[in-house]
């Protein structure tokens, strides 16, 4: 068994790993299976297995690419691993027209997915994960002099924990958990967040946008999982919109500091708040 804490595999815009200490103070004490309908970059997930063992999980997400990445890594973490080293060795003889080549690639098999997915996120500007309209990666070079393209002691720590624990793994719309979520269980949902300015309208790591709709559609949603004896948690930006929807007396609505990590102006990541709300 691998002796380092397994962390998340991707850097993922909103991603969680600088808010776990608040998180996790502000988890109930016990619940059933741990639901995470939008599991991005997955920081709490590893958090609670790594806490709790034989704890039962069960995470999806939109992005068939991102849940093809975690069940490669679960599954075929040796196959991987080498085409992460084949990928390193190219890269490191010509990095920028090798980067190019493989964003412009669209590979079959799920083991090349995986690892160009792993790759571009490494050595991408900014380490972000960003399609455009048409669903194709859109993102240049990053300025890395020695990205750490396999990070192979971390990515066997997950394909361990993944192995090890009860996770399921689906791809799906964050609306399907109300059929599988019973009373006493935890759902945590971070979804992509509402713009705060209008340069931040940054929802697009799957091609179908997070919508006010989509946000409607969350909130009714965890009423309902709230009427079903559920515990909800949810992350979300500070702003009115949310605050508004969350205004029933289930709820607490909290103001955390948070550091996001992916802006292109690293003057701007600091000092912001966000939005933590739960209702037990």
């Amino acid at each position: 068994m691998s002796t380092v804490t397994p962390k998340p595999f991707v850097k993922w815009a909103g991603g969680k790993r600088q808010l776990i200490p608040i998180l996790n103070e502000n988890l109930p004490k016990t619940f059933g299976t741990y639901y995470e309908p939008f599991i991005g970059g997955g920081a709490l997930l590893f958090h609670i297995l790594t806490e709790r063992n034989n704890q039962k999980c069960s995470i999806s997400d939109l992005n068939s690419d991102l849940v093809l990445a975690y069940t490669t890594i679960r599954n075929r973490i040796d196959d991987l691993i080498s085409s992460l080293k084949n990928h390193e060795k190219n890269y490191h003889k010509d990095s920028k027209s090798y980067y190019y080549s493989v964003r412009e690639s669209n590979p079959r098999s799920e083991i090349e997915k995986t690892s160009r997915l792993l790759f571009l996120n490494r050595t991408c500007f900014n380490g972000l994960y960003r399609v455009n309209s048409k669903g194709k990666f859109n993102v240049p070079l990053g300025r890395y002099t020695n990205p750490n393209i396999v990070n192979e002691e971390n990515l066997r720590s997950v394909s361990a924990i993944l192995q090890s624990s009860k996770v399921s793994i689906k791809c799906r719309d964050f609306g399907a958990v109300l059929r599988d979520a019973k009373k006493g269980d935890l759902v945590y949902f971070d979804p992509p967040y509402q713009p705060v300015s209008d340069t931040a309208n940054f929802t697009s790591y799957t091609n179908k946008d997070f919508t006010d709709k989509d946000l409607e559609r969350l909130a009714d949603l965890c009423n309902k999982l709230d009427s079903k004896g559920c515990k909800v948690l949810l992350s979300n930006s500070d702003s009115k919109q949310v605050s508004d929807m969350f205004s029933g007396k289930s709820w607490k609505v909290n103001k955390v500091q948070a550091n996001r990590s992916i802006n292109s102006n690293s003057k701007k990541r600091t000092g912001h708040f966000e939005l933590l709300i739960k209702n037990y």
